[in-house]
């Protein structure tokens, strides 16, 4: 086969949110992309099932109103509908027993979750949250922040629950304080969106986008290698079915691992990196209903478990007519193993918060060991200022992108945000190859 028959500009291993991201901003400055993607639908970890009107996400998914993401989103042309779940009324559950979500000041006065000295720390803290400078803490773990800045047992617990709820992580031993205060203060800013259609609205958009900029999408497409000449740059990619795509300039929108793998050898920074990483991983129950036994009991939190319930239908369009969509996880730890007992703990949750649910099941989803984010922002890394940059320094002509990758942000707005830093440099390689 002629490899002159496969010449690209610039080729993009991946078809999740990063990568189709990365192929449309590739392809908008006039290059020729191809987008790879070993799956026969791209979206990832995005897509979204629909089972008789009830939309499936694959584990709880929400936007971040304030964050890179949503703005990245909108250069690309991707428009998203939805909005945002309103947690008055909201429990926290300690020690199988409803309190109220203490979500604003009348609800922290009147909860039973606190006492009346762990009330006044608490709003203390709250009003406090916008004037601490997470720079200064991205080396400190979050269990030893909150040690040293909370004094009472069930605030601390309580802002745990927060932290866990933000960014979908359960190890605050490991993880970064800076980071976990960043994004509790982008969550507090401008709140999260569910999305109406689920994630696969913005697949959907995605696609669209990059097939009107010219992207060329190959589903069912595995890369076996990314070759490089004796000189030690980029050559292109060879697929599994044999396959070559000629190319001086890649993108690889997957996991550490893969990444890693794909790089090869003289990527040492990289398989480093891969070799440390922590996946942050959650069990999930999925549940739809003909009917919500108890319209109010929309949200509940873990306290001293770490668990979290959410009507998602009740902000956005998931659900059928009268219809409900739950979902629920459990944050996993770095040592649970596959989220052993975590259906029947969520199962537990749900009973507490919508008695009879059982009696309007129409479909059930369990999931027992999702991962979230690829890594960890870890505090002996520095947090999100420890992330690998776009470039591979190793391989020139090589870049990632990803929910691991670069210092802006976590979750789908560091995907999003890597996605369009790893283009432009990709772009820039391009230029100076046609210069030259």
């Amino acid at each position: 086969m002629n490899r002159a028959d496969f010449l690209y500009d610039v080729a993009v291993v991946g078809g999740g949110i990063a990568g189709l991201s990365a192929a449309t901003f590739a392809a908008r400055s006039g290059n020729r992309v191809i987008l790879l993607e070993q799956s026969n639908d791209p979206g990832g970890r995005a897509r979204t099932k629909n089972i008789d009107g009830f939309f499936f996400n694959l584990g709880p998914h929400a936007l971040y109103r304030g964050g890179r993401g949503i703005q990245v989103l909108s250069e690309l042309g991707v428009e998203v509908s939805g909005k945002p779940p309103i947690i008055s009324g909201a429990y926290a559950v300690r020690n199988g027993s409803k309190h109220a979500f203490p979500s604003g000041f009348m609800s922290l006065l009147t909860t039973s979750l606190f006492g009346a000295g762990a009330k006044f720390e608490a709003a203390k803290f709250l009003a406090s949250l916008f004037k601490i400078e997470t720079r200064d803490i991205m080396g400190v773990t979050l269990g030893d922040w909150v040690d040293s800045n909370i004094l009472h047992h069930e605030v601390r617990e309580f802002f745990h629950s927060v932290f866990r709820i933000s960014t979908y992580s359960n190890a605050p031993r490991l993880m970064s304080a800076g980071t976990a205060l960043r994004q509790l203060q982008l969550a507090f800013t401008k709140n999260v969106l569910y999305l109406d259609g689920g994630w696969q609205s913005i697949v959907d958009g995605l696609g669209r986008a990059a097939l009107n900029a010219g992207v060329t999408i190959e589903t069912g497409s595995r890369v076996q290698s990314i070759d490089v000449d004796q000189t030690g740059l980029l050559s292109g990619l060879q697929l599994a079915s044999g396959t070559w795509i000629d190319t001086r300039s890649a993108i690889i929108a997957a996991s550490p691992e893969v990444a890693a793998a794909l790089a090869g050898e003289r990527a040492e920074s990289l398989k480093r990196f891969a070799a440390k990483a922590i996946p942050v991983r959650v069990s999930c129950l999925d549940i739809a209903l003909r009917r919500l036994p108890k319209p109010r009991a929309l949200y509940a939190f873990g306290m001293d478990q770490p668990f979290y319930m959410s009507v998602h239908s009740a902000s956005a369009r998931l659900a059928p007519e009268g219809g409900a969509l739950i979902q629920l996880a459990k944050y996993l730890s770095p040592d649970d193993s596959e989220g052993a007992g975590a259906e029947v703990e969520l199962e537990g949750a749900l009973d507490l918060i919508q008695p009879g649910w059982r009696n309007e099941l129409v479909y059930r989803r369990f999931l027992p060991d999702m991962i979230v984010t690829n890594a960890l922002t870890e505090a002996r890394s520095n947090g999100t200022e420890g992330r690998p940059s776009v470039a591979v320094d190793e391989v020139p002509g090589l870049y990632i992108a990803g929910d691991w990758v670069g210092p802006e942000g976590l979750l789908a707005d560091a995907s999003l945000a890597s996605a369009r830093q790893a283009a432009e440099s990709a772009i820039a390689t391009r230029a100076e190859a046609v210069a030259v």
